[in-house]
C-alpha cells in the first residue's frame, strides 16, 4: 500500500497556497505565542525579537518558523489592493468623478497612471486600498466605475494584498 509522503504544510501542486481560518483555542501553544509575540513588536512594547519571545514564552527558533505564517485576520481584511484599468473619454471631469466616487465609497486611491489622451481616450490604472469600503467588495466597486458616465471600459487587472 502507497502512502503520499507530501508534507501537509506544502503549497498546492499547482503553486497556490492555502488558507485557514482556524479559533485560536484550536492552534498549537508555540503559533499563538509567535503572533503575540508579533503583536508586542508591532505595538513597540518591546524592542527586539529577543525580548519579544522572552516576554511571552516561546524559543526564537519557534517564532521564526511560524512568523511569516500566522496573522491576524483583521490585518489580513485591511489590506485588500485592487488595480483597475478603465478607458476613459477625454472631457473634462470624468477622472475627478471617478475618484470621487471612489472615496465616497470609503475607497483609497493609493496610485494614479493616466496616459496622455489619443483619439478621444485616455487610459488609466488606479490602485485602490478596500478595506474600509465595508459590503462594497471588489465586483460591486466595477460595476459602480462602469456606470460612471465617460468610463468606455473599466476591468480589473490585480487584487491582493
Amino acid at each position: 500500500m502507497e502512502h503520499d509522503t507530501k508534507n501537509v504544510n506544502d503549497s498546492k501542486e499547482d503553486g497556490t497556497e492555502r488558507y485557514y481560518l482556524v479559533r485560536e483555542d484550536i492552534l498549537p501553544e508555540a503559533v499563538v505565542k509567535t503572533m503575540q509575540a508579533k503583536e508586542l513588536l508591532a505595538r513597540g512594547q518591546v524592542k527586539t525579537v529577543h525580548e519579544a519571545v522572552e516576554t511571552v514564552g516561546i524559543s526564537r527558533s519557534a517564532f521564526y518558523k511560524y512568523k511569516d505564517g500566522i496573522h491576524t485576520l483583521s490585518r489580513l481584511e485591511r489590506e485588500r489592493l485592487v488595480t483597475v484599468s478603465m478607458d476613459l473619454e477625454h472631457r473634462s471631469g470624468i477622472l475627478s468623478k471617478v475618484l470621487a466616487v471612489i472615496a465616497g465609497l470609503e475607497g483609497n486611491v493609493l496610485t494614479i497612471h493616466q496616459t496622455i489622451p489619443l483619439q478621444g481616450m485616455a487610459s488609466v490604472v488606479l490602485s485602490i486600498d478596500t478595506s474600509q469600503m465595508g459590503s462594497y467588495n471588489a465586483g460591486r466597486l466595477m460595476d459602480v466605475i462602469r456606470h460612471q458616465d465617460g468610463v468606455r471600459k473599466a476591468s480589473m487587472i490585480g487584487q491582493g494584498s
